[in-house]
């Protein structure tokens, strides 16, 4: 049976005794889950490594590397930013991090009832939800292509994706965020040998960069190619990327399960920074895939899948399927709990069946949780490829950003304009797309791009930074001009707010309701960089000055250090 499935006995060890140790793992979490605050965002007492390791493997995910390696088996080394677009928001995440564990919440939407109300938290947790399940079908659907390539197609795309599936519902849905932060240790271990494994046995095919440089075109080796990746291109993607990080349901979880913001301020910077290095490695083998496969008719989404069945020896595949399997799981047990959360959390709860007891809405979590998956295999068949997919969950992520920034720094922002904001920017953005909507299909271009200028087109179509451009203008316009023609907030609720955004956490802070202060402690004063009584715009603190301008340091290292191994 094992060699029907062209996978050799050694490699069938690996997997299985990963994937039983794994959920071993998981399961013994449940032990940490006392309630449902503790099932959806643990006891809020993991140090920094744990929180870097987490944010590592919650970021980080098979999806990504094999879309790097497939655009930049296409266009070449300047395909390092369908995932680099974030590089440049890194160094903003060390800030934001204290802000959301200040929020003293469980998700994001708990920031949207308390700075606005009941229906615009309502509306992202829906928006959420959204997000996180068409997240979990994109990373499904890549495992299974993964996998089918890895074995030459002997072991089918549905069922690696069923096991996968198995496996991290199992111990997500019993152990919650505990289990997918434990389970993290091991599997951002693996992540690393995932995204590096492939190098030794790809460079030596093509000669080394070197080689690169003598078997394509030289545009394929730089980082930058003005008439695709450009400049601008990268300016409006890391603008539309950070104006969603914010807003991205899996944030909380993120900078918040720690002990205090520190935690998480270290834990997203040095885990993602982790990330980012491991970019440079799936761009390489996507770029040394094309000189290896140069003239062949080959599928670029399966690219770095193909490279580890063609090249790995056995053993090896084994290895290289676990610690793929480990990155989907990873993020997926993650990414299923925290929508479980925005549903129990934000509507099932205050809405549906108020006043039960604790263990009532911990069950509805995990039977949520369970459910969210379903959703997301539903998705997972309908993106028309790894790269597609991506662009899709780029569009869907800043649309409520506008909202949670002005609410943040803006104290004339209200619900209405959130509400209106937020449904401009989703229908510009839908209405600027190719798409089927219930069957009927839209063709943005097919009507209208040849009445744009020419500057905002890009091979025949609205060039995807304008479409930005275009959604989150309207976007910001009509949150300014409605929150003018509308009655401001009251004065009392919003002092609340910020009291508590302005507070730091305090060691060993017990777990209280969202944006309330525990006993005994008194609100910071208030310290902003504009003297106007409608501007919350805090002066930053030496803590804050330094790990900014540390992260852009970071930032200039990786760039740099990139474009010399690419000038070898």
């Amino acid at each position: 049976m094992l060699a029907m499935l062209g996978v050799h006995w050694i490699d069938w060890l690996i997997i299985i005794v990963y994937l039983v140790g794994i959920t071993g793992v998981g399961v013994l979490a449940v032990k940490k889950v006392r309630s449902a605050t503790s099932y959806f965002i643990g006891d809020r007492k993991f140090g920094k490594f744990m929180m870097m390791m987490f944010t590592f493997c919650a970021g980080t995910h098979t999806d990504q590397a094999a879309i790097v390696a497939a655009k930049t088996f296409r266009v070449g080394a300047s395909g390092i930013w369908y995932e680099w677009l974030w590089l440049f928001c890194t160094p903003f995440f060390w800030l934001f991090a204290a802000v959301f564990r200040r929020m003293r919440a469980v998700t994001t939407a708990d920031f949207f009832n308390t700075r606005y109300s009941r229906s615009v938290s309502v509306l992202y947790a829906l928006m959420g939800m959204l997000q996180l399940t068409a997240y979990i079908g994109l990373l499904l659907k890549t495992s299974g292509a993964m996998i089918a390539a890895v074995t030459g197609g002997a072991i089918n795309s549905n069922m690696a994706i069923m096991v996968t599936v198995l496996v991290f519902v199992v111990y997500g849905v019993t152990g919650g965020l505990s289990a997918a932060i434990f389970t993290n240790l091991v599997q951002g271990v693996m992540t690393l040998i995932l995204s590096f494994m492939l190098l030794p046995f790809i460079l030596p095919k093509v000669s080394g960069i070197a080689g690169l440089w003598q078997k394509l075109p030289p545009q394929m080796m730089s980082i930058i190619v003005p008439t695709d990746i450009s400049w601008f291109y990268i300016a409006i993607i890391s603008l539309n990327g950070l104006i969603g990080w914010v807003v991205q349901p899996n944030c909380m979880a993120i900078t918040s399960a720690g002990k205090t913001e520190m935690e998480g301020r270290v834990g997203v910077m040095c885990g993602i920074m982790i990330k980012r290095v491991c970019t440079i490695a799936w761009a390489i083998v996507g770029v040394a895939a094309a000189a290896l496969y140069l003239g062949k008719d080959v599928d670029a989404n399966q690219v770095y899948g193909l490279v580890a069945h063609d090249l790995l020896p056995k053993g090896f595949i084994g290895l290289f399927i676990a610690s793929m399997l480990a990155a989907v799981m990873s993020c997926c047990g993650s990414l299923m709990v925290t929508s479980s959360a925005l549903f129990t959390k934000n509507l099932y709860k205050p809405l549906l069946v108020p006043g039960r007891p604790d263990r009532h809405y911990m069950q509805v979590g995990r039977t949520v949780a369970a459910i969210v998956v379903l959703v997301g295999l539903f998705f997972a068949y309908h993106f028309e490829s790894l790269v597609h997919g991506l662009e899709v969950a780029w569009r869907i992520q800043p649309v409520m950003g506008i909202a949670f920034f002005m609410g943040l720094f803006w104290r004339r922002a209200n619900p209405a304009a959130a509400w209106t904001a937020t449904l401009l920017t989703f229908f510009t953005m839908l209405f600027t797309s190719d798409l089927t909507m219930f069957g009927i299909p839209w063709n943005f271009n097919a009507h209208f791009a040849d009445a744009l200028p020419a500057f905002m087109l890009f091979s025949g179509k609205l060039y995807l930074p304008w479409q930005m451009i275009i959604y989150l203008s309207a976007g910001l316009i009509s949150f300014v001009i409605v929150t003018l023609l509308t009655n401001p907030m009251a004065k009392e609720k919003l002092d609340k707010f910020y009291e508590c955004i302005r507070t730091p956490i305090t060691p060993n802070e017990p777990e209280g309701e969202p944006f309330t202060l525990p006993p005994g402690v008194s609100p910071a004063p208030r310290n902003v960089l504009i003297q106007n009584p409608n501007w919350e715009i805090p002066k930053p603190n030496k803590v804050s000055i330094i790990g900014f301008f540390a992260g852009w340091a970071a930032v200039a290292v990786l760039i740099t250090t990139f474009f010399l191994i690419m000038k070898q």
